[in-house]
């Protein structure tokens, strides 16, 4: 702050949740765990992951379906889902109800 003092912010940390959800999508796929995947992000990282399920469904000869649920607006710059995926719009306030508020990790203590 101005006067020197700090202010403490508690800041999530999602470090590696990408690579962790690419894991889950294409081994679960190679298990025949689900024949539909939706995942709300528009990481493009997951694209790769997306293209190896499809992959993993024309070698098993059946169907899978892959999807990236996002929210739009009249305001939003990115309106892409991830790459390689079905891209399944939705407003604001229902993509909101969606998100899971509970905390799995620590948060970190970041001081300014």
């Amino acid at each position: 702050m101005p006067d020197g003092s700090t202010h403490a912010i508690l800041v999530g940390e999602e470090k590696g949740i990408d690579v962790r959800l690419a894991l889950d999508i294409t081994r679960l796929a190679h298990k025949n765990a689900y024949d539909v995947a939706l995942v709300f992000s528009q990481d493009q990282d997951l694209s790769e992951a997306a293209d190896d399920v499809r992959i993993t469904a024309k070698e098993q000869g059946r169907w899978i379906k892959i999807a990236s649920a996002f929210p739009t607006s009249p305001t939003t710059k990115n309106r892409r889902g991830i790459n390689s995926t079905d891209w399944i719009k939705i407003d604001r306030a229902t993509y909101d109800t969606c998100l899971d508020p509970r905390q799995y990790r620590d948060s970190c203590l970041v001081s300014r």
